[in-house]
């Protein structure tokens, strides 16, 4: 109960500071510009094309509208939900808000379970409004058969967040710097990147969820090999929350 009430806080909080108005806005553009690329990149070509130099491409089809879509997830916008989510804990102890909560009653482990809580639902949010836009207009430009498992290549995508939303509440809880949440996330998805150099490796990495998305659209792979890394990044996740709520159950708040 107390969860729930301080979760309905956070998204008071979150619509007053229009950082869902904000998420809503920069994601619907990324649901949009995805298959409008695919479908203006081959005239803006021929417009750059002169008698000297011919530049060719190939007809543009529904895989190159979605091959854009997991980019724009993956590359930017997870990272723009990192800067939005990075100081949620590290604010709130830097101004003292959470001092008359806790001293009424309110588990420090509500804390973080309800941030975490409310940050992955925006995750969510983003990543099903862009890509229902981006289904339709893909659908409209590339009525073709060429990513027929769309919804299969999506879920991975949001089970990642998993993972990546609890590393960015762990480094907010662990600093008083609004930006360490951020950094952490960087660091995670850079170790993540090395590791899948290793071969033997990459089927337990969770960085497979956000790289093997658009294999799994057009059918050349079956999510059953996503498997381990899937439950790699839900074990991970409660690990990490599990630290950050013993972290901030010894920091000082006031």
């Amino acid at each position: 109960m107390k969860i729930w009430i301080f979760m309905r806080k956070e998204l008071l909080e979150s619509w007053r500071n229009y950082h869902l108005l904000i998420i809503a806005a920069i994601f619907i553009v990324f649901g949009i510009e995805g298959p409008l690329m695919a479908k203006l990149t081959p005239d803006l070509l021929k417009m750059a094309s002169t008698s000297q130099m011919t530049i060719k491409m190939p007809d543009p089809t529904s895989v190159e509208a979605w091959q854009q879509y997991f980019k724009n997830m993956t590359q930017i916008g997870i990272f723009i939900l990192a800067v939005i989510f990075s100081g949620t804990i590290s604010n709130e102890i830097s101004k003292g808000t959470l001092v008359n909560l806790v001293t009424k009653g309110l588990p420090r482990y509500a804390v973080v379970i309800a941030k975490y809580v409310v940050a992955m639902l925006q995750w969510c949010l983003a990543v099903i409004i862009a890509f229902l836009i981006n289904w339709a207009y893909t659908a409209y430009y590339f009525p073709d058969d060429k990513s027929p498992n769309i919804w299969t290549g999506m879920w991975p995508l949001l089970v990642f967040g998993l993972l990546f939303v609890a590393v960015v509440i762990f480094g907010s809880t662990l600093s008083k710097s609004n930006y360490v949440g951020f950094l952490m996330s960087v660091i995670l998805f850079i170790s993540l990147m090395l590791v899948n150099m290793f071969e033997k490796l990459q089927k337990y990495n969770p960085i497979s969820l956000v790289s093997d998305n658009l294999a799994l659209v057009k059918g050349t792979e079956k999510i059953s090999h996503l498997y381990p890394a899937i439950w790699i990044s839900v074990i991970a996740a409660i690990v990490i929350l599990s630290i950050s709520i013993l972290i901030l159950n010894k920091k000082k708040i006031g």
